[in-house]
């Protein structure tokens, strides 16, 4: 079967031919539809995630198929053979099959294509337990989303506006905007268009910020915590701008701010209740029609390097999601 692989940190993967794994204990062998790229897949290639598998090895974090096979002790009877599965796999999820624990394994609702189901869940998934279970968001608290328009930011803006709150989306470029605006923000910042230290004066005019999701880091988030209300929250999942911001503890301190790590796929490690909850609420509010997942980006197993660049270069809109199999 075909793989995309990484032989070694800092080199750029390739296409590999490798036997079709077979399901050991308590695992699912699925054939895989399609999967989801996310931004920690780079810093993956780079050897800077938070995990680091030792090449070499099968990329792609998220996927989604139909479970083929089961290992012995495979007892879970919600994974039977045909089942249509969502994966968060932390890798192995860009090649034609793979073999993953039956945990890891979540069916997805009769109506949910493939395509959607392997961008689904670590973008949804991070924004509504960041904004549910982390910072606990209220009905008309105004949230600001960094990065509005990329994978993880345009689900923030979609939870954020279904739980009720008045969302400040921040993108770049007014095609973006668009886009977040669709998703359901209020109210629209073009990061192109603002001035150095310019954001913190918008969010101002606009009442400032209660809660501040920011997958992005840097200036943005120097900016933002200047913005930020007093007992407000600032959520940290993610550094897209290549910087890690420092944060000054007098100014949480005169103003009560407080400054929350959000590591979805850390909870599998320590509490995997919280996502399993989670999920289950998502999943059914995509199966009421309540969600409406963005894949701004749908390219062939192919042309996943070019997937790729589009991450690395900021130029992707909503979730890139490579088709590998037949939806």
């Amino acid at each position: 079967m075909r793989a995309y692989r990484l032989v070694s940190a800092g080199k750029d993967p390739a296409f590999a031919e490798i036997p079709i794994p077979d399901p050991g204990p308590g695992e699912a062998l699925v054939r895989i539809a399609a999967c989801g790229l996310n931004f920690a897949d780079l810093l993956m290639i780079e050897g800077k995630y938070q995990d680091r598998p030792e090449p070499p090895f099968t990329m792609g974090m998220e996927l989604a198929g139909t479970v083929e096979r089961l290992g012995s002790g495979a007892s879970d009877t919600k994974i039977v053979l045909g089942t249509r599965v969502a994966v968060f796999a932390g890798r192995g999820g860009l090649a034609e099959w793979g073999a993953f624990p039956l945990d890891r394994c979540v069916p997805i609702p009769d109506a949910m294509p493939f395509m959607d189901a392997a961008g689904f869940q670590i973008a949804y998934g991070t924004s509504h337990v960041a904004l549910d279970h982390r910072a606990h968001l209220q009905p008309g608290e105004r949230l600001l989303v960094l990065g509005a328009a990329g994978g993880v930011g345009l689900t923030a803006v979609e939870i954020g506006k279904r739980m009720g709150a008045i969302v400040i989306a921040v993108a770049r470029g007014t095609d973006k905007l668009a886009v977040a605006r669709a998703a359901g923000a209020d109210h629209l910042i073009d990061s192109e268009s603002l001035a150095p230290g310019g954001l913190r004066d918008a969010v101002r005019a606009l009442g400032g910020a209660d809660v501040v999701y920011d997958p992005v880091g840097g200036e943005v988030f120097a900016e933002s915590l200047r913005a930020t209300n007093p007992d407000g929250r600032i959520l940290t999942m993610g550094f897209a701008s290549g910087s890690v911001p420092p944060i000054p503890a007098n100014h949480l301190l005169v103003k009560n701010i407080s400054v929350i790590g959000v590591y979805w796929g850390g909870y599998l490690k320590f509490r995997p209740e919280v996502l399993t909850r989670s999920m289950a609420t998502l999943f059914g509010w995509y199966a009421q029609g309540g969600l409406h997942p963005h894949i701004g980006h749908a390219l062939p197993f192919e042309q996943t390097s070019e997937g790729l660049e589009l991450l690395r270069n900021r130029k992707a809109t909503g979730k890139v999601v490579i088709r590998i199999g037949e939806d």
